[in-house]
């Protein structure tokens, strides 16, 4: 192990209660131990995923948090004795591994609930209100601290919460606390004063405008947060650690609004001036412990980051705060494991915490530790496995009712939390399988042929194993994207493939017989009924390289469009996006921390959009676009890129010896090529 990550694996204390190193895994909704958006009960699957990573050198573990009043059939967790018993006979395994859990709670979402176009329908058709509020009252669910708007749709209000309601879920925390110490749970985490969460909620002006003890002051606002803590020392003991999840600035410039990194802003929310203060109120109030990042749902990229926001963006402000309480801070968001370890080495941090990243590799820590970094596979910050609550305008939270229930899926790891149905089965009856493709897709299915027992042969018709994944990767700030790749490659040559470069296959009737596997990609949607179409230049041939000028316009403001208009901004040019939809990136799977990030990023530095427009001609040195209002517009610019879609491109037609995967079967994204390849190797 790399001398400089030491400090990771050094003891600490939370209260009274010793971590056998700086390791934290941090919640995730999905992974946890009491159920999710269910029936509370002992979850197996989250058990599975929690002892795994306890087994690989963690510290402390955090499992995903537990609502105090379940969002599905309204029930509340301390009434279900029979799980804590379940949990009571589990305890003994997982501290066999000498890690510490603390389970987190939640006092709930508020105007953060994540609602849906059905739930819309729920919320404001009278009948059906009135007949589904025993399975989900949203009228009780979005409460918040003071009549405002929900952060996905107009159409769900939230109401101001009464003091009855506070003070039940005040009790709740308090009894379910006592059930999880004597179950034999090391302590507890309270969420949340973070990330606009429901009792974050009460604590942001701009959001708290109650006249009663629960708002105004400072004080006041943080109230309903020390009274829980408060309540739970009551029932077990001082000794019991409480740690607080905590946002510690809010980044956020109002409802739905948030702040860039670097951006000169006045914040609505929680600034450092009074972050400073209210540490120490939290402290005082009982707190062992705060687990930082920043930001709210209006700012989401901040406690989600994706892969546009820098490393380590939290780091400076959890480090600043740390001086002004006498309890551990824990950081998290994107963090890198060595610059963690220096600053824990300096006293900067106590913990270093990481979520999504056990997500693609619940064994990275022990991969760390052995010197084994190249074979970790690498998180690439996309949330299309994990958190693909997409939003654009016009609809609330875009999103399969499947992912809905089932978060902590992971796009580049068919396996995390889906043990059920993916997992390597040796195969009885070995076989010879080509495989037309050596993209993403190819490379993951030959990869669990070869675990299963089969004999895979990659036909791949360049000098280089990648397909697509090559341009998708090649934007500067796409690192994360390049490793994963890396790491295919590696596969590939430890599990000895058969990999045949500059082998193109024109038939797949030449492995008559055999299995086939065709990965061949799609090609690009070309606007060939536009004048001047043969002027543009295709996106995949910008991103592998093809020169530019200085302003661009790109044709298209779906993910990939915004991605090459981001990349040619950061690279100095001026980017112009056109778009026939009424907002950017309007799709499904592209989670709203990162959809947001670009959508005000563009904002912030004016970059020219045009919505609901459509490209009429493509001239030498502009572009004329048509309105929604009929009118036209010619654009100067030095360039025109074509960011419009691809197209299946399958050689050969499915049938019962070829399966087809990724993108010639139907276009995607990166969790759909893997996990149809996946589940295809298993069926051989």
């Amino acid at each position: 192990m790399d001398q400089r990550l030491n400090p990771l694996f050094t003891p600490w204390k939370i209260g009274n209660c010793e971590i056998k190193n700086r390791i934290v895994l941090t919640s995730m909704g999905g992974t946890n131990l009491l159920g999710w958006m269910e029936v509370n009960h002992f979850d197996k699957a989250g058990a599975k995923f929690i002892l795994e990573v306890a087994k690989n050198n963690v510290g402390l573990v955090l499992p995903g948090c537990q609502p105090i009043y379940n969002p599905m059939l309204g029930q509340w967790l301390h009434k279900n004795k029979k799980m804590y018993e379940d949990l009571k006979k589990w305890m003994p395994e997982f501290h066999k591994t000498g890690a510490k859990l603390f389970v987190q709670l939640t006092a709930g979402f508020g105007r953060s609930f994540t609602i849906s176009s059905m739930m819309e329908m729920l919320y404001n058709t009278p009948v059906i209100n009135k007949l589904s509020k025993p399975i989900m009252d949203l009228d009780r669910i979005t409460a918040s601290a003071s009549p405002s708007p929900n952060r996905w749709s107009d159409k769900v209000p939230s109401r101001e919460m009464t003091k009855a309601e506070i003070q039940e879920i005040i009790d709740s925390f308090a009894k379910s606390s006592k059930l999880l110490k004597d179950a034999g749970v090391d302590g507890v985490e309270i969420h949340a004063v973070h990330e606009g969460y429901l009792l974050d909620q009460f604590t942001l002006k701009y959001v708290n405008k109650r006249t009663d003890e629960y708002g105004g002051s400072l004080v006041n606002r943080y109230r309903f947060a020390c009274e829980i803590v408060k309540a739970i020392k009551k029932e077990c003991g001082d000794d019991f650690p409480v740690s607080l999840r905590y946002s510690i600035v809010s980044k956020t410039k109002g409802m739905r609004e948030g702040a860039l990194p670097g951006e000169d802003f006045v914040e609505v929310g929680r600034d450092m001036a009074e972050s400073e203060v209210a540490v120490k109120l939290l402290q005082d109030a009982g707190y062992d412990m705060l687990n930082c990042d920043n930001g709210t749902y209006d700012a989401w990229y901040w406690a989600h980051p994706p892969v546009y926001m820098p490393e380590n963006c939290n780091l400076e402000y959890v480090e600043h705060i740390k001086k002004h309480c006498d309890i551990p801070v824990v950081c998290a968001g994107r963090l890198d494991p060595r610059v963690a370890a220096d600053s824990i080495a300096a006293g900067k941090i106590d913990g270093a915490g990481f979520a999504r990243p056990f997500l693609a590799d619940q064994e990275w820590v022990t991969k760390m530790i052995n010197g084994k970094e190249e074979d970790i596979r690498p998180c690439i910050l996309c949330h299309n496995g994990c958190f693909n609550m997409a939003h654009y305008k016009g609809v609330p939270n875009d999103q399969e009712l499947e992912d809905s229930l089932h978060l902590a899926r992971c796009a580049v790891n068919a396996e995390t939390m889906q043990w059920n149905k993916h997992y390597i089965k040796p195969t009885k009856n070995p076989k010879t399988v080509h495989i037309i493709g050596g993209g993403i897709g190819g490379m993951e299915a030959a990869r669990v042929l070869k675990l299963r027992g089969h004999k895979p042969i990659i036909h791949e018709k360049s000098d280089v194993l990648g397909g697509t994944f090559i341009p998708a990767s090649a934007e500067s700030y796409k690192g994360k994207l390049r490793d994963l790749l890396e790491w295919y490659r590696r596969q590939m040559e430890i599990l000895d493939i058969d990999v045949r470069l500059n082998d193109k296959v024109k038939n797949v009737a030449l492995f008559a017989g055999n299995p086939v596997i065709v990965a061949t990609g799609s090609k690009p949607r070309l606007l060939t009924k536009i004048r001047g179409h043969e002027k543009m230049i295709e996106a995949c041939d910008f991103l592998n390289g093809a020169e530019v000028g200085n302003t661009v316009a790109v044709i298209g403001g779906g993910l990939t469009g915004c991605e090459i208009a981001y990349e040619l901004h950061l690279q100095g040019k001026n980017p112009i996006i056109v778009e026939m939809k009424d907002d950017l990136i309007a799709q499904t799977g592209v989670c709203l921390a990162n959809s947001s990030y670009l959508r005000e990023y563009f904002a912030l530095n004016n970059l020219p959009v045009y919505l609901e427009s459509a490209l009429c001609e493509v001239k030498d040195d502009s572009i004329m676009i048509s309105k929604k209002d009929g009118s036209k517009e010619e654009i100067a610019c030095d360039d025109v890129i074509s960011s419009v879609g691809y197209i299946p491109n399958p050689l050969g037609e499915k049938s019962r010896n070829v399966h087809l995967v990724g993108d010639c079967l139907s276009v995607g994204n990166l969790r759909t090529v893997i996990w149809r390849a996946y589940e295809v190797a298993m069926k051989i």
